[in-house]
């Protein structure tokens, strides 16, 4: 009974603006009673309402979730109920004779609104569809019932609808899945009883944690009678203390960083002690936990590995609610699961993430090539990028809008044009040998000699620069466009046949619309399973 009184407890305030709505309607304020209507105008606008009704339950009572089932049927019928209401008083008054010019007062308080048999009918036919309705929604969720949060928990769990609306999509914008509720933690102990809470139900809700919901296609996501862990929320109680840089005695050092903490401010806090982390992800306004529980891919993982070949020590709350520390030597296989696990082996809280001396330029150089070859040795970012003819727009914000046309003119003549960006990080003392190592290394490569551009940018700036793309690309609408994207491993023994199979066979043959193609190179041996056999 625990849900049908949650239900009940917000049937009030609904009930209220229904009988708002009624009134706006008849011209009444907010507060008044309705009133049975004396004139022929009103008794046309009273019977006009009352047959659109139909619509009107459509608009108030959209089911947002199973468990809205037995809230938004009592309001529909709450509805009819005012509708056939309405109905009576409307007959009740044309049956009395009232007339335009009539005296209001007089009848309104002379006539007393007896309900008709049919109407009293409706009521006891609503009760029993309403207790049916009721039962079917407890054998769909039968978790409901019994959902009684701990007295500390129940405050956490958020049902606003702006804030279900937000849980129930993602970067991708492709799925959308209401969840039952958002539950917003105030520390990492609220997570592992929000955990054991589901666990201690006979039948557990599910759960997912849910970061800057970068995903594509859902995956941080709940539906139904899910519940969305939004990791976000303790940035706000952490206080300063979800970054913490430190040194050992030999020089070493590492941050401790909070799952929910973002990159870009990771990136702050390390450059503060000419620090940084080896591996980021092209998209530094991304959560800790949400990354590491995925790749963290970039032009910098054939030399560092990705994301998740970095971390030390993680702080995961496994799926029995228990917080545990692991490491590759402690704990290993919680480790690796944990790190690329899609969240569904623990909800990553902490990790521990080793730092470097940080560099404080960027060098890019755009090689621009169709012979498809490429060879470089030791540059610190690698990216690749292919331009379609029959791109919808192509992507040309890194080069000069003077050379832009060329590059177009380019692209139409060969149908596929492949672009490799080097960059190398340098600082004041080593400007000099960074340049002569960008030459020597753009010697090596096959290019169109004309196609070929630099830029400079400092270290912050080179790895910012797409959230510095976004705040662009917002206000146009272009940032919040669909992302059907795809996310795939290629050996190298394949490329050649994914470029003349996809790319040429399909994509071009068909005359298909790609949107943006971007190649990462990566090294098998800079990943973690190497150290996985050692633990």
């Amino acid at each position: 009974m625990a849900g049908v009184s949650h239900d009940i407890r917000h049937l009030w305030p609904v009930y209220k603006n229904i009988r708002h709505f009624w009134n706006s309607m008849l011209n009444t304020t907010d507060g008044q009673e309705l009133e049975r209507p004396t004139t022929k105008l009103e008794l046309t606008k009273c019977l006009s309402y009352d047959k659109m009704t139909p619509h009107v339950i459509l608009l108030i009572g959209h089911i947002v979730s199973p468990q809205e089932v037995y809230h938004q049927s009592l309001l529909m019928l709450l509805s009819l109920l005012v509708s056939s209401w309405i109905g009576d008083t409307c007959r009740n008054s044309n049956a009395q004779g009232g007339k335009i010019g009539s005296d209001r007062t007089t009848q309104s308080n002379n006539s007393r609104f007896v309900p008709s048999k049919k109407m009293l009918s409706k009521i006891v036919f609503s009760k029993f569809v309403v207790g049916l309705i009721w039962l079917s929604n407890t054998l769909f969720t039968p978790w409901l019932s019994e959902f009684q949060p701990p007295k500390d928990l129940a405050p956490k769990f958020s049902r606003d609808p702006q804030t279900l609306k937000l849980a129930s999509t993602d970067f991708g914008r492709t799925v959308y899945k209401t969840p039952w509720a958002v539950f917003e933690p105030s520390s990492v102990s609220d997570i592992s009883a929000l955990i054991s809470f589901s666990n201690s139900l006979s039948t557990p809700f599910t759960i997912a944690t849910r970061g800057r919901a970068h995903s594509t296609l859902g995956q941080a996501m709940a539906q139904g009678d899910g519940v969305v862990l939004n990791m976000t929320n303790l940035i706000n109680f952490r206080k300063g203390s979800g970054i913490s840089v430190s040194c050992s005695p030999s020089g070493y050092c590492y941050a401790d960083v909070g799952g929910e903490q973002l990159w870009i401010d990771v990136l702050h806090a390390s450059l503060k002690h000419g620090l940084t982390p080896l591996s980021f992800a092209n998209y530094l306004y991304l959560t800790v936990g949400g990354t590491l529980s995925n790749a963290g891919i970039s032009g910098r993982a054939f030399r560092f590995g990705p994301q998740i070949s970095n971390v030390l020590e993680l702080d995961v709350v496994t799926g029995k609610g228990e917080l545990v520390t692991c490491s590759p030597e402690k704990g290993s296989k919680l480790f690796f699961a944990a790190l690329g696990g899609l969240g569904q082996f623990g909800v990553i809280t902490r990790a521990r993430i080793p730092l470097a001396p940080a560099p404080t330029r960027a060098n890019q150089e755009y090689l621009t090539s169709f012979s498809e070859r490429s060879d470089t040795n030791a540059p610190d970012f690698v990216n690749g990028e292919l331009l379609f003819s029959n791109q919808n727009q192509l992507d040309l914000y890194p080069y000069p809008i003077s050379d832009q046309q060329r590059i177009i003119s380019l692209v139409t003549n060969h149908g596929i044009i492949y672009v490799l960006e080097l960059v190398k990080y340098y600082d004041k003392n080593s400007q000099a040998r960074a340049e002569e190592e960008v030459a020597n290394l753009v010697k090596r490569l096959n290019f169109l000699p004309t196609f070929s551009f630099k830029s400079n940018a400092s270290y912050e700036e080179f790895l910012d620069r797409v959230h510095t793309r976004e705040l662009e690309d917002k206000p146009l609408g272009i940032w919040d466009l669909p992302h059907a994207w795809l996310d795939m491993f290629v050996p190298s023994s394949r490329i050649s046949d994914v470029n003349e199979g996809a790319l040429k066979g399909i994509v071009l043959k068909q005359n298909l619309s790609p949107g943006v193609c971007e190649i990462y190179p990566m090294n098998r041996n800079k990943l973690y399973m190497k150290e996985e056999k050692k633990a």
